[in-house]
């Protein structure tokens, strides 16, 4: 993993965090739930809280270049004890996406093991027409549970749900 790492963010990382956040809100708007247009109204604590991880039920990590950049980021989110935690704000910087750079995996990884202690599966929600997303999340073993929602920002679009088993870490 020369050239970057995965860690878990600070708040000390909230601009890198926002402009990561605009970037993939421009490049990939049918992957996320909010708009660039709305994202650029939220004000710096907006950010500075995101990035914080204080919260219990979430926990949000990041791909760091060794000059400090953002190359991408991946969050775990569970909405209550009782529910199953889900994989949100997946995103990787378009010259580092690919099984070669690994760091789709590494970041997929580090969300596996926060989730591992919070329940059987670990969920997702993907746009239909995101077919990259649906590929990369096969190939780790995620599948299809059947159900569907409207996508909140195009009520004629669906997002699939999709699950992988969350198995105890190998000794």
């Amino acid at each position: 993993m020369a050239g970057w790492t995965v860690r878990a963010s600070t708040e000390d990382d909230w601009q890198a965090y926002r402009a990561l956040r605009f970037e993939m809100l421009e490049d990939a708007p049918i992957a996320f739930l909010e708009t660039l247009d709305h994202a650029r109204t939220h004000p710096d604590e907006h950010w500075r809280r995101r990035a914080a991880n204080t919260s219990s039920t979430s926990r949000l990590f990041a791909a760091v270049a060794d000059d400090g950049r953002w190359l991408g980021s991946m969050g775990g989110y569970q909405s209550a004890p009782t529910r199953e935690p889900y994989l949100v704000g997946v995103y990787v910087t378009p010259d580092w996406r690919g099984h070669e750079h690994g760091i789709t995996d590494a970041l997929l990884d580090a969300v596996i093991d926060w989730a591992r202690s919070r329940g059987d599966r670990l969920l997702l929600e993907v746009h239909e027409d995101n077919a990259p997303a649906i590929r990369s999340y096969l190939r780790r073993g995620f599948t299809f549970t059947g159900r569907t929602q409207p996508y909140p920002l195009d009520r004629t679009a669906d997002e699939r749900e999709m699950q992988l088993p969350l198995l105890p870490r190998s000794l």
